[in-house]
């Protein structure tokens, strides 16, 4: 049987349905749970996609899709939208790792661009992040502008958050991404990355255009650290750091006035990824941060720590 969506076009894969409705980040989830066929789409009902991982709000856009998609309504019994969610599902508090990134120069760039060539650049951009940050277990909850907010930690959580997401700022500012991107002057980003207890979901009780806001501080502190950040680095809090011990290697940027908090904030930049062996070692030690301070000290100062972080793990 051939599918097509409301345009009329014909669908031939999850894939192909998911980029028409702008959401490819669903894709691996989609794959994880084996809704390869195109034809299984039909039979969805909001549960089913609940249970993979989709939010309210892009449950709802597939829905009607589907529905549009099949010429029928999906199978299996449909609350209504005044029915859902229900008040215990709304919101709910939990740890959160928060990625903002941002183009260095976007501004200059819309001066020298054709706007068509500027979307363009953005677009790919855009499309690098959602496959950069989905690869590494992230979810990408908004696009502003030149600029991506992703939360590592939400909808689904892992005891690594926090690495996923270093990891992937990393990949983000390196030399593969703006490869990828294609852009001449090399594009350049910025990425803060911050930690801490928030309150997640549909904060407005049923609005979907709400249904991924994040309440608290560290969405803020990982806006302020990604503006203090220099081009092509990652920026990191407190938070962040402790849950990461040793497997990167870090730079300190001291206790900073951020804009919006009272009191200085401790701030790293996240230098590499470190040359501990073990994970076991990297993890454990509770010994002086490997901190990249200088050229000269840099080999020194890393290998001391390194021995010092065998030590400690030798303990346990």
């Amino acid at each position: 049987m051939v599918w097509r969506n409301r345009e009329g076009k014909q669908v031939a894969t999850i894939t192909e349905w998911l980029a028409s409705l702008g959401l490819p980040e669903y894709g691996q989830h989609f794959a994880d749970n084996s809704i390869d066929d195109v034809s299984i789409l039909r039979d969805l009902t909001d549960q089913d996609l609940k249970d993979v991982g989709v939010p309210l709000g892009h449950r709802r856009k597939m829905l009607r899709a589907i529905a549009e998609l099949s010429g029928a309504v999906p199978a299996g019994p449909q609350p209504s939208v005044q029915a859902e969610p229900k008040p215990q599902d709304a919101a709910e508090r939990r740890q959160l790792t928060v990625m903002f990134t941002d183009l260095v120069g976007s501004t200059a760039l819309s001066t020298k661009l054709d706007p068509e060539d500027l979307r363009e650049i953005i677009s790919a951009y855009h499309r690098r992040c959602a496959e950069v940050i989905v690869k590494h277990g992230g979810f990408v909850a908004r696009y502003m502008g030149d600029g991506v907010l992703a939360y590592f930690g939400y909808p689904r959580a892992h005891e690594d958050d926090a690495e996923r997401a270093v990891r992937a700022g990393l990949a983000l500012a390196g030399a593969d991404t703006k490869a990828d991107v294609g852009s001449e002057p090399a594009l350049q980003m910025r990425v803060g990355i911050a930690t801490g207890l928030v309150v997640v979901g549909d904060l407005t009780a049923g609005d979907p255009s709400h249904e991924c806001e994040v309440v608290g501080e560290t969405p803020n502190l990982a806006a302020r650290l990604q503006a203090l950040a220099e081009p092509d680095t990652v920026v990191i809090d407190s938070n962040t750091r402790r849950l990461l011990g040793y497997l990167f290697e870090y730079r300190t940027l001291g206790p900073l006035s951020v804009r919006g908090f009272d009191d200085p904030v401790a701030v790293w930049q996240v230098a590499r990824v470190s040359a501990v062996d073990s994970r076991f070692e990297a993890l454990r030690a509770t010994t002086t941060p490997l901190i990249v301070a200088t050229r000269r000290s840099t080999c020194s100062c890393a290998a001391g720590t390194r021995r010092s972080a065998a030590r400690a793990a030798s303990c346990w």
